[in-house]
């Protein structure tokens, strides 16, 4: 039996609202800083939630303009015609795909087969504002609605819309798993590359376009952060702190480019880490009750499978969504798995200042996790005021941190019992 192809990530993008480049993401997570404020994207005053991670204002012209100048001019007139009709979420797909298939040099690759790149995006219901307005506008006129609503409103847009800015023509499809979606798309990338004969998979952790009743039935359920810090939002998200009260919402994509290693190799790309391992299980309840015995046997599976001994293990980049109960089921596993070597572990929340992208998530931290790795500094977990007692990690809570990371696990566990890990390498240049 032959070795198991190895992948490595040769490009990435990245959209918050803290910065849209790799460069100013590092800089912003390291100095600790916020993304979270009053919410813009609609009318919050008669919904409970009221703060988020808000890109409503984006620059997208800006951006689009700076790709334009460094891309090829036929990309460039297909990217600014497609840019035309499609809906928000969409638009922002193909620039965050244009942004990572450019960091990875592909554009002036003569030696790609686009028929062998696979198209993966990372979640569900993605364009639920969209469709929520274009709902409206029918019950108010059904003529003034978007004629392209049946092709637009579907989340097969995004895939569809990325494979034809950037002419590829392999597999293609999107992943569900609510906020593990990230995690399951990089182990769909890992299939593609390994089993089904693909040099590249792009995988695109797509912006959410999240509606008010999302964020109020959310609210009503109490998984959602709308009572203690409506005047103070940069506070709002704090994972692990004992006054966190729930996930705060907000936009936030990235893409990853993964490669197979000789074809990377042969291009002489250049190479941000290694994917080793990725796997997803169910906890067999449909509840949003996390459960620690099945993200802990995860995440010992996914290592046994990457060939990394938990003790060589010194970061890990935690679900950490804020919430009450998923903090400390996380913590609990993390500790199962670990044992006494917890103690000896880095662990940080990356949702504290970003708050959560929902099903961009994954993708999104993995981007800031492969950027700590590589600078050799570790962002703290801001907000953290008084830990929870139940929580007995080291979260990084005083500041960025130096660390020379080897290897970091990427934990992602979504609503309705979804879990999902991956583990990346440093590459080691052989």
């Amino acid at each position: 039996m032959s070795a198991a192809k190895r992948i490595v990530v040769t490009g990435m993008s990245v959209l918050t609202p803290l910065a849209d480049n790799l460069e100013g993401f590092l800089e912003a997570l390291l100095a600790g800083r916020s993304a979270i404020a009053r919410l813009r994207a609609f009318d919050t005053d008669n919904i409970y939630v009221k703060v988020g991670g808000d890109l409503t204002g984006y620059d997208e012209p800006g951006k689009l303009a700076a790709l334009s100048s460094l891309i090829p001019e036929v990309a460039s007139v297909r990217l600014r015609r497609l840019m035309k009709r499609a809906p928000w979420a969409a638009r922002l797909s193909m620039l965050l795909a244009v942004d990572a298939w450019l960091n990875a040099g592909l554009f002036a690759s003569s030696s790609l087969n686009p028929r062998r790149v696979a198209t993966l995006v990372a979640g569900h219901n993605i364009n639920a504002n969209y469709q929520l307005q274009n709902t409206l506008r029918f019950l108010d006129e059904p003529d003034f609605m978007d004629g392209l609503f049946s092709v637009f409103a579907l989340d097969t847009s995004h895939a569809s819309l990325v494979s034809e800015v950037l002419q590829l023509f392999g597999p293609m499809y999107t992943v569900g798993g609510a906020c593990a979606s990230g995690n399951h798309a990089l182990r769909s990338a890992i299939h593609e590359i390994r089993s089904n004969s693909c040099d590249v998979a792009v995988v695109l952790g797509a912006v959410s376009d999240f509606a008010a009743p999302d964020l109020h039935a959310l609210a009503l359920v109490n998984a959602i952060s709308c009572q203690s810090f409506n005047d103070e939002p940069e506070r709002a998200s704090r994972p692990f702190d004992v006054r966190r009260e729930g996930f705060v919402p907000a936009h936030g994509g990235a893409v990853l480019v993964l490669e197979e290693l000789e074809h990377a190799r042969r291009r002489d790309a250049r190479i941000y880490g290694e994917l080793l391992a990725a796997g997803s299980s169910a906890d067999g309840n449909h509840q949003s009750q996390p459960n620690e015995t099945s993200q802990a046997d995860l995440m010992t599976a996914v290592l046994a499978e990457g060939g990394v001994a938990p003790e060589a293990i010194n970061y890990l980049n935690a679900h950490a969504t804020s919430t009450p109960l998923g903090d400390v089921s996380e913590s609990r596993a993390i500790g199962r798995v670990f044992g006494r070597h917890t103690r000896a572990l880095k662990v940080n929340a990356t949702k504290s200042m970003l708050g959560h992208t929902i099903w961009a998530s994954a993708v999104v931290e993995i981007v800031g996790a492969i950027l700590q790795m590589n600078a050799g500094r570790l962002h703290p977990s801001i907000n953290v005021d008084q830990q929870d007692e139940a929580i007995d990690l080291d979260v990084c809570s005083n500041g960025w941190v130096p660390l020379d990371v080897e290897y970091f696990l990427k934990n992602a566990f979504g609503f309705g019992g979804y879990n999902a890990v991956s583990l990346f390498g440093r590459y080691d240049g052989k």
